[in-house]
């Protein structure tokens, strides 16, 4: 599918055929990398870094809010994988902007990171499947807040590029990484033009009023307001 229609998707669709109820935690499970807690008093599972398991499980949003600044200050090695569960407990701990904005840096730096290395090799493919299962079992709740307000979301979306552009993930350049052929800096370079295309056709898909009615209509149809936005 096309990323507009992807994102449309996931947008659009409920993550739950029960009654609307808000959605206040996510509760997914990509395996060794996160386990949401059974209930809403325990703690998930985090595996994506020593420097972050700890206070990725914890329930204090100033925790968490501290795993955020640390990232932001040394944000160079930190993998796709790190940014999924970021942006699910920044969720879960009612930061739900900061969630949005983590949800599409993590898909961006992903996307370079695809373009540049060689994930079919054994060494990334679990990289690979794990990302792609964040994005797809986390992402209709995050995309389901982020498209309460879409101007808010298209902002999310450009500051989330932005900062991918302004911190390239420095695996792409580890020589014992196994690349795509040719210059990986060209392959940067691409990749983030591409992204950029896709964000501004996105961005202006949802600024036609006929595209705008579409989503309100639908999302009310789902119920995705009563779970959402709030």
């Amino acid at each position: 599918m096309k990323p507009l229609l992807v994102s449309l998707a996931l947008a659009l669709a409920s993550a739950s055929a029960t009654a609307a109820e808000p959605v206040r935690r996510i509760g997914v499970y990509v395996l060794p990398y996160y386990a949401a807690a059974a209930d809403d008093g325990g703690r998930p599972q985090v595996a994506v870094g020593k420097a972050f398991d700890e206070r990725l499980a914890s329930h204090d949003p100033a925790v968490i809010a501290e795993v955020e600044k640390s990232i932001r200050a040394a944000p160079e090695l930190v993998t796709p994988m790190t940014l999924m569960v970021l942006a699910i407990r920044l969720y879960d701990v009612g930061l739900r902007d900061e969630a949005v904005f983590w949800f599409y840096a993590a898909k961006d730096r992903y996307a370079t990171l695809a373009a540049v290395l060689d994930m079919s090799h054994p060494a990334l493919a679990q990289v690979a499947q794990a990302t792609r299962d964040f994005a797809v079992t986390a992402g209709p709740d995050l995309n389901g807040y982020a498209f309460c307000d879409l101007g808010r979301q298209a902002r999310q979306r450009q500051a989330a590029l932005d900062w991918v552009a302004a911190h390239p993930y420095r695996a792409l350049f580890i020589d014992a990484l196994p690349a795509r052929p040719g210059d990986r800096q060209a392959h940067l370079e691409a990749a983030l033009a591409d992204l950029r295309t896709q964000a501004a056709r996105e961005r202006d898909a949802l600024a036609t009023p006929e595209l705008r009615a579409r989503v309100a209509a639908t999302r009310e149809a789902n119920q995705m307001q009563d779970k959402y936005c709030w």
